[in-house]
């Protein structure tokens, strides 16, 4: 192990070479999630094409969304073993090559390896893994912040990729957008390669905020598999992993699952045209940013418990009303509810990510990944259930009022979570797990 002496916050009067790995992992979450604003816009027209029903389009993206959640944790580990920047290009090429291939389907199980498989392994690869990863190895203060910041890369790769996939779709064909969410995957990967570093020790330096007492960790070695499963063998036995899991199990159903796939088409049953429910959750994108940039600045100062109670509420209310909001035109009721879903819709992510740190200590990230994989298991099976409810009773009614009773259970699992390990240590062996609650520089 090696005792850094460099300043924490810059070198040699420069910015800190945190902020610009942080930067370009940004941009790396920008470029993944341009898929993740593409299967609302596509639905129609690959059902006008090919006639696929909306349950065969809704299961390749529940594959997706499932493999995405279920890689999450074995790609923490994977970056722990390989490094950050492999894991990273690899991901989005894999995104790319999904994406890519695509167009050049002619039956739906096709749609399955692309949609599915493909670019679920690739974004999972990356997810929100990759931004608890870059937030607790290159920051002590701030981390929080930089969490939501990261977080809401997501959010500015929906904002930027989705108007422009949806008049693409209907303009050049469903061809042309995927082959740009391809390209939005692969201009990333050289800055990845050039920029992005393990740990700040690979620079000299310590992390944004350390104090001369930083140790940098020793080098991660073994198999990258059996340390996922260890962080799920050891975490499974506390009670607050089951709360958290369940809890964002039903934040990804409510937001990934129901409305980032089935708004636009069910917007559609109502006569409203694509483009301009497009435009609608491109607006959520925007509105995502400050609220999940907000709650990543909440969450080194509030209790993290508080804010998913608040956060669940809001969003529960939201889809009750939702059925009731929709039609053929935009009103300032749906103009409110697009506001409050966006600036609710990833702002769990911050405070959930706190308290696995919390809890598990130099585990959090791995716990983190398990517990995100919930998010993606509960997101495929509500993409895939909202589709089989439009095909049964024409309407997705059902399904959002399902998702309101959802947001009230998740609720209740959130203040039931413990904030510190109930062994009062870390797992390693080591001092009390640190509070999300960092002070200011």
């Amino acid at each position: 192990m090696v005792t850094l002496a460099s300043d924490g916050r810059r070198q040699r009067g420069r910015l800190h070479p945190a902020w610009a790995v942080a930067a370009v992992a940004f941009l790396a979450l920008v470029g993944a999630a341009g898929f993740r604003a593409a299967p609302g816009a596509l639905i129609v027209p690959l059902h006008e094409e090919f006639g696929w029903s909306t349950s065969v389009m809704s299961l390749a993206v529940s594959i997706n969304l499932l493999l995405y959640g279920l890689t999450a944790p074995f790609a923490a580990a994977l970056m722990d073993r390989f490094g950050v920047r492999r894991v990273v290009a690899s991901a989005l090429s894999l995104v790319a090559l999904g994406a890519g291939g695509s167009v050049l389907m002619t039956a739906s199980w096709q749609l399955l390896v692309t949609w599915g498989v493909l670019i679920g392994l690739g974004t999972g690869s990356m997810a929100l893994v990759f931004a608890a990863t870059i937030a607790q190895r290159w920051f002590t203060r701030r981390r929080g912040l930089v969490m939501g910041v990261l977080t809401a890369g997501s959010a500015t790769g929906q904002l930027v990729f989705l108007p422009p996939v949806a008049y693409l779709a209907e303009t050049a064909g469903w061809r042309v957008a995927s082959l740009v969410v391809a390209a939005g995957a692969l201009a990333v990967v050289p800055a990845v390669w050039l920029v992005l570093r393990d740990h700040p020790a690979d620079r000299g330096v310590r992390p944004y905020g350390a104090d001369a007492s930083y140790v940098a960790p020793p080098a991660v070695s073994g198999s990258a598999a059996r340390r996922a499963l260890e962080g799920l063998a050891f975490a499974s036995r506390q009670r607050s992993f089951w709360a958290l899991a369940l809890a964002f199990a039903i934040c990804g159903a409510t937001t990934n699952g129901l409305i980032g796939i089935h708004f636009i088409p069910s917007a559609h049953d109502h006569g409203m045209a694509t483009t301009t429910a497009a435009g609608l959750l491109a607006v959520v994108g925007i509105f995502d940013i400050a609220g999940t940039v907000a709650s990543g600045w909440l969450t080194d100062k509030v209790d993290p418990r508080l804010l998913l109670v608040l956060y669940y509420a809001f969003r529960g209310v939201g889809l009750l009303l939702l059925p009731q909001l929709l039609s053929d035109s935009v009103h300032p009721s749906m103009v409110l509810f697009i506001v409050i879903c966006g600036l609710d819709w990833v702002a769990t992510v911050p405070p959930t990510a706190a308290l696995c740190h919390q809890a598990f200590g130099e585990r959090g990230t791995i716990v983190f990944g398990w517990v995100f994989a919930s998010h993606q298991i509960g997101a495929g099976a509500a993409a895939l259930g909202a589709g089989v409810v439009r095909d049964t009773f024409g309407s997705y009614t059902y399904a959002w009022w399902a998702g309101a009773l959802l947001c009230g259970v998740a609720a209740l699992l959130s203040m039931g979570v413990r904030a510190s390990s109930p062994t009062g240590v870390r797992d390693d062996g080591g001092a009390p797990a640190p509070s999300s609650k960092e002070t200011s520089p």
